[in-house]
Parts: C-alpha cells; structure tokens; sequence
C-alpha cells in the first residue's frame, strides 16, 4: 500500500509541476511584450525628442482589418532631439482618445494630455507623421525634476544612452 501511495504522490507532484510549467507558459505568451531596455528603444527608433505635446486632437479612422476607431494626433513642441534630424515640431499618432462621447483607451498606450512633456521613441508611419515605438514603451512622461514618471530613470541617463549609441 506504502509503495502506491509513494507512485500516486510522484504522480500528483509531476502533474502539479507539468501544470505549473503550462500556466506560466502561457502568461508569458499572454502577456504584451517584455520590458526593452533605452539603448533598444533608442536603436529600434527612427527619431527620439523630448517634447510637450501642444495639442491633442481625435478623429475616427479605419485601420487595415475594417475597424473603426479613435485615433489622436498630438502635435509635439520639440524641446531636444537625441536622436534623428532636428525640427521645431513632430506630428505623432496613436490609437486611443475621447471623441462624439466615445472613450477609447488602449491599454498599452499612457493616455497623452496637452501640456504633458516626454521623451518620445517614434518611427516614420508616413506622410511626415509618426507613431509611438514600442506602443507605450516609447513614451516616457517626465515629471518638472527630468525623471521618468514611476521609475528611477532620469532624462541625463536617456541622453547618455542616447550619446552612445550616436545619431
């Protein structure tokens, strides 16, 4: 009796790691994307600018499967390029925003307010118009001291980073 016992408990204890080793698995597969590193984010970007975004404005638009949804622009105030040809402003697109009374919010996207000053990480998306690299990793909301809002990371790191790698 001892022995089947002893085979039974193996057998639950292997079934238990199996299914952990499953779950696990799969939330990694669920899950959005691992965290990039700076240098990635900057090396993976066309342009990266610290700006505040001087405007912010929602339109619906159809996207390549035939969904309709909220799109914003928000025209950036170009404080500092680090990366990319210089210029005063940067029109850039993301999904998500509030238009005719509808929200929208994307869950991989930080909601972006006029006045809010970041650095972004953005790729060409065309017609002079980019879009966040990395969705929400390549927008970094700086709070008035030059730290990235939520972390320890600070705008002179970013630059160092940004150096490094080179323009």
């Amino acid at each position: 009796m001892n022995s089947n016992c002893a085979l039974l408990a193996k057998r639950t204890t292997a079934a238990a790691a199996l299914a952990a080793s499953l779950a696990v698995s799969s939330l990694a597969l669920a899950s959005e994307s691992r965290s990039v590193s700076v240098a990635e984010r900057i090396q993976g970007a066309d342009t990266v600018v610290v700006a505040t975004a001087a405007s912010v404005n929602a339109s619906w638009r159809e996207n390549a499967f035939g969904d309709r949804l909220i799109v914003s622009r928000a025209v950036l105030h170009v404080e500092e390029t680090l990366k990319g040809a210089r210029t005063p402003t940067v029109s850039m697109d993301f999904e998500g925003g509030t238009l005719d009374g509808f929200t929208l919010r994307v869950s991989s996207l930080p909601v972006l307010a006029p006045g809010e000053r970041a650095v972004f990480f953005l790729k060409a998306a065309g017609g002079g118009v980019y879009r966040s690299h990395l969705q929400g990793q390549g927008i970094l909301k700086l709070d008035d001291q030059d730290q990235v809002k939520g972390s320890s990371l600070r705008l002179d790191e970013i630059r160092r980073a940004a150096a490094a790698y080179g323009k």
